[in-house]
């Protein structure tokens, strides 16, 4: 049997529409640290970026399936944002929680294990945690716990 493509971007679309269809603000959890991610690096605590993806916070949104991208202002400057579908941890209604968790895709080989950070990132200081053998950071908790109302 043929392997299948991730269902990342599909379900990333589809609650990304169900969430505006209800009125709703749509945030993504963003692993920061991931490589390709683009953010200012003002936004990143603890390794995550949570992003307002709404259709009144951003300009340009596209869901694309390999990565997410659009135009934002962060302190009054319009920035390009970049998100990989691997990075995005999460996508949920910033009113009431409710979205997706997801789990941690696999790196797409061997060779980039243990280089979750780009260097060159905007979002990336150059300064690593540790060793490049330290395991990735555990994922976000399972279930309603794991997101919270962010205001």
């Amino acid at each position: 049997m043929a392997e299948m493509t991730s269902n990342r971007p599909y379900l990333v679309r589809a609650l990304h529409q169900w969430i505006c269809d209800n009125g709703l603000t749509p945030y993504l959890l963003v692993d920061a640290r991931r490589l390709g991610v683009r953010v200012p690096p003002h936004t990143v605590k603890d390794g995550k970026v949570v992003l307002n993806i709404g259709p009144n916070a951003v300009d340009r949104l596209d869901l694309a399936d390999d990565t997410i991208s659009f135009q934002a202002r962060f302190n009054g400057v319009a920035t390009l944002v970049l998100v990989p579908l691997e990075a995005v941890l999460a996508i949920y209604a910033m009113e009431n929680g409710q979205g997706m968790v997801f789990p941690p895709e696999p790196s797409l080989s061997s060779d980039d294990e243990g280089r979750d950070q780009d260097p060159h990132a905007e979002g990336s200081d150059g300064e690593g945690d540790g060793p490049s053998g330290d395991p990735p950071p555990s994922p976000p908790p399972r279930g309603r716990g794991g997101l919270r109302v962010v205001k």
